[in-house]
């Protein structure tokens, strides 16, 4: 007979071997001695009492339900931060937050009251374009249907090459058919490297092919600006061809039915025959279209300066401008420098020197809207006579349109008078 072991907790019965109830209770193998060790340490470790958890009487206190009525705040002041700016992050959570993609362009670096971009439209328009890029119009696009005809010095993330073709040769036809069917690589363009601006400026040549079909991107440039929410909208600027051009009827053709199909939009011609006498015998023949697109690159980001900028007399600001670029129809833009304002006729110097000197073909018509921008050196905002004269000038020019802006701002060391006149609307 065994021993019983110590533990009283269970009564063991020993019972013969030839007793029918242990008949069917299986017989367990010894575990080797290894396992029975591991089951006493197991066992001790079993028998020793768990040290009881810490009570945490304030988590309790916490859980309580309380029997006061909760405390209902007021709706307007749910939101309300408090004085100190503890959590003003709350607000910054709440700001648009511009996402920009990997390609898109660096923000136009000049000074301007329009957020805008500018885009050139085969060959003549993408050599306008590039003046604008040397000038800091970070924000320009370059569009043609053949890499060989783009300016020199253009990095390609400025240029998009439209397939289809390797240019048009001067077919209209073609150039149009090929922007409606890829229209969509243009506004990919638009949206990936301009991200959002509100203005696009569009700049063609009115002679082949290329440029002359530009107004067939009209409705990808106009989604464009309804999906981006911009304030602005489409203006276009293209070139008249010479009289030499137009002795080919092909580039008459284009250059005429570009014309019509801009007329609904507002837009700015530009003839290159007049820039060609205004800059004949200055430059020679190879600098004439460059420094022509230069001169009038300089004097359309002049007025944008100008609009953004304060003055201690009287401002021509960025509304101004704003309803005067957007008037539908044709637009006309001159500029002057008067050496000696002390002049009693100085409205009808001004208006005829800017008509004469524009390189837009003169207005016709009354426009919808004018504008005139003085620049003056203090000398001259300080002499009572000129200042008359000043006066004078600016009712003269409002006196032929239906709404006239001005703006008048002060400059050291100018060489004159300088003037700019503007309208918009016309026939």
């Amino acid at each position: 007979m065994t021993d019983k072991p110590e533990d009283e907790e269970f009564e063991y019965v020993e019972c013969d071997a030839d007793d029918p109830d242990a008949e069917d209770i299986p017989v367990e193998e010894a575990a080797p001695i290894e396992e029975a060790i591991l089951d006493v340490e197991e066992l001790k470790k079993s028998e020793d009492p768990a040290p009881e958890p810490e009570l945490d009487y304030r988590h309790h206190e916490e859980e309580e339900p309380t029997k006061e009525e909760p405390v209902v705040e007021d709706e307007g002041d749910i939101w309300a931060l408090p004085e100190n700016d503890d959590f003003d992050f709350i607000d910054h959570y709440g700001e648009e937050v511009e996402i920009k993609h990997q390609e898109q362009l660096d923000d136009n670096s000049i000074e301007s009251a329009l957020n805008f971009g500018v885009i050139g439209v085969g060959g003549g328009g993408g050599k306008i374009a590039k003046a604008f890029l040397d000038l800091g119009v970070n924000k320009t696009l370059l569009v043609n249907t053949t890499p060989k005809d783009q300016p020199k010095d253009v990095p390609d993330k400025h240029l998009v090459i439209v397939p289809g073709a390797d240019g048009v040769a001067k077919d209209a036809t073609l150039g149009k058919k090929i922007f409606k069917e890829n229209g969509a690589i243009v506004e990919d363009a638009l949206r990936t490297r301009f991200g959002k601006v509100d203005w696009l400026f569009v700049f063609a040549g009115g002679g082949g092919g290329t440029g002359s079909s530009c107004v067939a991107l009209a409705p990808v440039f106009e989604r464009y600006l309804k999906t981006v929410e911009a304030e602005g909208t489409l203006v276009f600027c293209i070139t008249a061809p010479t009289s030499q051009e137009s002795l080919n009827q092909t580039i008459q053709n284009n250059s005429k039915q570009l014309m019509k199909e801009v007329s609904k939009y507002p837009h700015i011609i530009l003839d290159n025959e007049k820039q060609g006498k205004l800059l004949r015998g200055k430059v020679g023949m190879l600098s004439l279209f460059p420094v022509a697109n230069k001169t009038f690159a300089k004097l359309l980001l002049q007025i944008f300066k100008l609009a953004s900028e304060s003055s201690p007399m009287q401002a021509y600001d960025s509304e101004d401008l704003k309803r005067s670029i957007s008037t539908d129809k044709r637009a006309f833009i001159g500029s002057t420098i008067i050496a000696n304002p002390n002049d009693a006729k100085l409205g009808a110097t001004i208006f005829q020197n800017c008509l004469n000197r524009s390189p837009c073909p003169p207005p016709k018509g009354k426009p919808k809207t004018g504008s005139i921008l003085l620049v003056v050196t203090p000398e001259m905002a300080d002499d009572p006579e000129i200042s008359k004269h000043l006066d004078a000038a600016i009712s003269y020019v409002g006196g032929r349109s239906e709404t006239l802006f001005s703006g008048v701002y002060v400059r050291e060391n100018l060489p004159g008078l300088v003037a700019i006149i503007m309208m918009n609307g016309l026939d």
